[in-house]
């Protein structure tokens, strides 16, 4: 298979039809590449993957070009999310524009290629912030087009403040996250990853970012886009804190965005992210059930493949929906009775009748984490048990267990037992304080690798499988340098609003090198109007939009475009100062004195003990995504 620039795939046939290219990424890496899982195909099982999970593999494969009804297509299988492309009046409107330029860009040209007719875009419509939905948008239009008028960028209201707020300010321990439950250093095999659910991975392109021109802020608002009548519902507080559904009344087509996909989506995700609303979840997909899937003919979404038939349509809503009431309802009947927040994976099990709907299983939540997420939303980390309310650290807390257990001989005979019993968590309660206790110990750590891949072998939901093969991967092999993520690409920064920028900035502080240290700064932004007070009191940052302090300390002047140079990292503020493009009243000291105190988070720390960075070229093979995320996609 040819590899061709970005967005150039070769195409026999308008629907349904494999993409035959791996596109390039701008930087020249592959950002796209299929082939890696053709391995699916070549048997009807494998050992080492659960059947289930192996089921919506195979069904992930199907990839290419589709006509959803007359003027609706998707792209499918160009990375973790699919593009949808609506025929309007005069162009076309691109739904969900997936992850990264490349993909989108190929995508387009897909469309062109077969039924395009010629025609632009004139409209780009994120249903939600997360990443899979929006990062592809340079591939497609410009900031030109924008400005000029002849494409709009529609999306829910607090669609900016919520992409910033949960990917910058816990990004980097987000990401960090991020390689256990997407697998990212994983090799694509059976005895590695194999998808992830939504879709088989993140592509490895550009990702960036066109802000909204405009916002959807009523709970059902009709707007005429480029002649489509389109009906939005708003869905906040469910798969992400802004989220709304479209129904298309003219094709009596409903789009679900990410409410309701193949399976069971994130109450808790693996990553890190707040705990979303099970109840309202339900609420909402109930709503959209009886306000339009009464009519519907046809329903898709941002991931998988469409539904079509009334009552197919009403069957597979009404069964989404008891699964997110049934998670809310019977996870608190159980909490109500003492069940805890360490127990209730354990304990509670969904109702049989929505187990046996394949699109109610686990292919990207897991009914195991979505009940303890349930139960984190409701009454917090704490279990009742005061054992557990200050606990030592594990590395603190390991050694004695090592000791009482009679050393690292004695756990390691009783672990190699336990596995051959094929009882792995047992094994790993143990193997784990014995790493915990000697992170040198490297037969110790082998084996604790061995229990966690048969753990990870038997896993039906692919977040539980990675995680557990991702621990093994950096136990056996430490963390290869190359593998990097970050949440601060350039349109992701300017995204920020100079106050969220503040706030990251008071995240960044460690308060221990600030003891002491009492200046109050005004920051002046002339250009789009913004007044701020900066205050450093008690080893804290604090900031207010608005005001002025009386008799600061310093004054700083600059414009927000220039502010953004130093933000990304472009210039420092010592350069900008130098140079004539911030102005500075009082001690300029004080700007190095803040510096001082600011830590750039590692995006490679530890999680496995005894881990720790390998050099790229000493690291063995493996399929390292060198992205950097707008965010972390998802989820």
């Amino acid at each position: 298979m040819s590899e061709l620039q970005a967005g150039s795939p070769r195409r026999t046939a308008a629907c349904g039809t494999s993409l035959g290219a791996q596109p390039l990424a701008d930087a020249g890496h592959t950002a796209w590449d299929m082939d890696q899982f053709n391995f699916i195909d070549e048997q009807d099982q494998f050992d080492s993957v659960h059947p289930s999970l192996h089921r919506i593999v195979k069904l992930n494969q199907n990839y290419g070009l589709y006509e959803v009804v007359p003027g609706v297509y998707q792209v499918r299988g160009l990375d973790l999310a699919q593009i949808t492309f609506i025929r309007g009046k005069t162009g076309w409107i691109a739904y969900d524009v997936l992850v990264t330029a490349e993909t989108a860009r190929a995508a387009w040209e897909l469309l062109q290629e077969h039924v395009g007719e010629g025609l632009p875009i004139t409209a780009v419509i994120y249903s939600h912030n997360h990443a899979d939905h929006w990062g592809g948008v340079r591939g497609l239009i410009t900031d030109e087009d924008v400005a000029s008028g002849r494409v709009q960028v529609i999306a829910p209201d607090g669609f900016m403040d919520h992409l910033v707020s949960e990917n910058v300010y816990a990004g980097n321990a987000m990401n960090r996250r991020l390689f256990y439950q997407y697998g990212l250093l994983l090799p694509r095999s059976p005895f590695g990853y194999v998808t992830q659910g939504l879709g088989h991975a993140v592509s490895a392109g550009s990702v960036g970012l066109i802000a909204p021109t405009r916002l959807i802020k009523e709970p059902i608002e009709e707007v005429m886009v480029d002649g489509l009548r389109m009906i939005f519902q708003n869905t906040p507080d469910t798969e992400a804190p802004v989220e709304m559904n479209t129904y298309l009344p003219d094709s009596k087509a409903l789009w679900m965005a990410e409410n309701v996909t193949a399976g069971l989506h994130n109450i808790y995700t693996l990553r890190g992210a707040p705990v979303r609303n099970a109840l309202n979840w339900s609420k909402y997909i109930n709503e959209a059930l009886y306000r339009f899937g009464q009519e519907a003919e046809v329903m898709f979404a941002s991931h998988h493949w469409p539904r079509w038939g009334n009552e197919r349509i009403q069957q597979v809503l009404r069964a989404q929906r008891d699964m997110y009431a049934n998670l809310n309802n019977q996870v608190l009947h159980l909490a109500n009775q003492g069940v805890t927040i360490n127990q209730i994976h354990n304990v509670y099990e969904p109702p049989k009748s929505l187990q046996q709907n394949w699109y109610n299983r686990g292919y990207h939540g897991s009914y195991e984490n979505n009940s303890r997420g349930v139960i984190q939303r409701f009454l917090g980390y704490w279990d009742g048990n005061p054992t557990n309310l200050i606990p030592l650290s594990p590395e603190d807390s390991a050694p004695l267990y090592v000791e009482m257990m009679g050393g690292a001989e004695t756990i390691m005979e009783r672990g190699r037992g336990l596995i051959a019993e094929g009882k792995y968590l047992h094994a790993t309660e143990i193997l784990n304080r014995l790493v915990q206790a000697e992170p040198g110990n490297r037969a110790g750590k082998d084996l604790l690798a061995d229990a966690f891949e048969q753990i990870g072998y038997r896993q039906e939901n692919p977040g539980l499988r990675n995680s557990f093969l991702a621990a093994a991967y950096e136990l056996r092999n430490d963390i290869p340098t190359a593998a990097t993520a970050s949440s601060s690409s350039p349109d992701t920064i300017r995204a920020m609003t100079t106050g969220q920028f503040l706030d990251f900035l008071r995240i960044r502080m460690d308060s221990r090198k600030a003891e002491g240290m009492k200046p109050t700064m005004n920051l002046i932004t002339p250009d789009n109007g913004e007044q701020f007070a900066v205050e450093l009191k008690n080893a804290t940052l604090t900031n207010i939009q608005g005001f002025q302090a009386a008799n600061p300390d310093l004054t700083l002047t600059i414009n927000r475009a220039d502010l953004e140079l130093a933000m990304m990292g472009v210039k420092t503020m010592a350069e900008l100062i130098g140079d004539g493009t911030a102005k500075v009243e009082g001690n300029a000291a004080i700007l190095g004195q803040l510096a001082a105190t600011l830590v750039d988070f590692d995006p490679l720390f530890p999680i496995m003990p005894g881990t720790q960075r390998r050099d790229a070229a000493t690291t063995p093979k493996a399929d390292v995504f060198q992205v950097e995320f707008g965010g972390p996609p998802e989820e």
